[in-house]
């Protein structure tokens, strides 16, 4: 079976520093062979050692069997139906929390042949989102999966953050990558 590429449309200024830790963690998640990062500017060095990197947006694109990942659509990614897309779009978006829902404004209604789909309406961190997705395309449906609503990163004794998203459970613990981590302690 053929893994399908993961395009993770790039909807930010610049590569921010969580932005590039998920990105790196997306890498780890589906294989550098199977991501594309699209719609980046400047910056592109960075990424090339975990994916393709391509300066247009996949709105630009002719592709076919195309499913965008959108919290608004009607219908929820199946297994059944994960395996007939070649590619699956994701917004490479800072989080609004509540979510001002620009996945559809800015990707959906753009890219012709796509089908939107879901994988619940909650907002997860981009990489979370790909490895939901991933998990799918290997047989598993979102009611199999395990998730836990805002992740507190302890800093110190006294501060912590809280990140808001909903996040996959990955051995019981949550999916977060260890460098965004270090990150916020810093």
């Amino acid at each position: 079976m053929k893994k399908p590429i993961f395009v993770i449309e790039h909807l930010e200024q610049k590569i921010w520093k969580w932005c590039f830790f998920e990105y790196k963690n997306i890498s780890k998640i589906v294989g550098k062979e199977n991501v594309w990062f699209t719609n980046l500017k400047r910056g592109t060095g960075i990424l090339r050692k975990y994916g393709k990197v391509i300066r247009k947006s996949v709105r630009e694109f002719d592709l076919e069997k195309v499913c965008v990942l959108d919290p608004e659509a009607k219908k929820t990614l199946t297994p059944k139906e994960a395996n007939k897309f070649d590619y699956f779009v994701f917004g490479g978006i800072l989080g609004d929390y509540p979510s001002r829902k620009r996945t559809k404004k800015e990707l959906t209604k753009f890219i012709k042949n796509a089908r939107a789909r879901s994988i619940g309406k909650e907002q997860l961190a981009t990489d979370n989102a790909v490895y939901v997705v991933n998990e799918i395309v290997k047989g598993k449906k979102i009611g199999d999966l395990k998730f836990k609503n805002g992740v507190e990163i302890r800093i110190n004794k006294i501060e912590s953050t809280i990140l808001p998203y909903k996040y996959a459970l990955v051995k019981g613990k949550p999916l977060v990558s260890r460098d965004l981590v270090r990150y916020f302690k810093k």
